[in-house]
C-alpha cells in the first residue's frame, strides 16, 4: 500500500474528514470529529491506527510489522509497518476496526453517531 491507496481507501469510508491539524506531511483522518488513523506523507512508511487496548497488544505480539504508536497513547494506538510484509488485505482491516471503534465510542453527540452506525449498517464498508 503506498500513501494514495491509504488516503483513496480511507476517503472511501463514510463520513470521512482529512485534514492535516498537526503539519503540513502528517495527513490525519477523522470520523465524526474524531481522528482513527494518521500518517506522514514524506516518508510513507507507517501509518497509526487507534486499537482496543487488549487487541493492540495481541497485534503487537503476532505481527512483526505491528508496534506501539510511536506518537500516540501506546496503549490505544498502534503503528503499522507497511513496508514489513502486512497485506494490503491486514492494513485496510485494521483501518476498519479504528474506524469502527471510534465510531462507536467517541463520536458525539449520540444522535449523530446512531444515524452514522444506521448507515453503515444498512450501506456497509468498503473492503
Amino acid at each position: 500500500m503506498d500513501i494514495l491507496e491509504y488516503r483513496d481507501y480511507c476517503l472511501s469510508l463514510p463520513f470521512v474528514e482529512e485534514s492535516t491539524p498537526f503539519d503540513e506531511t502528517t495527513l490525519v483522518f477523522k470520523v465524526g470529529g474524531r481522528m482513527f488513523t494518521y500518517a506522514g506523507m514524506e516518508d510513507f512508511r507507517r501509518l497509526a491506527v487507534k486499537c482496543d487496548p487488549d487487541e493492540a497488544v495481541g497485534l503487537r505480539e503476532r505481527y512483526e510489522g505491528v508496534e506501539a504508536a510511536w506518537h500516540g497513547n501506546k496503549r490505544h494506538w498502534n503503528d503499522l509497518y507497511v513496508d514489513r510484509d502486512l497485506s494490503d488485505a491486514f492494513v485496510r482491516e485494521q483501518i476498519r476496526r479504528s474506524y469502527m471503534l471510534v465510531l462507536r465510542h467517541n463520536v458525539t453527540p449520540r444522535t449523530l453517531r446512531d444515524e452514522m452506525l444506521a448507515h453503515v449498517a444498512r450501506h456497509g464498508l468498503p473492503e
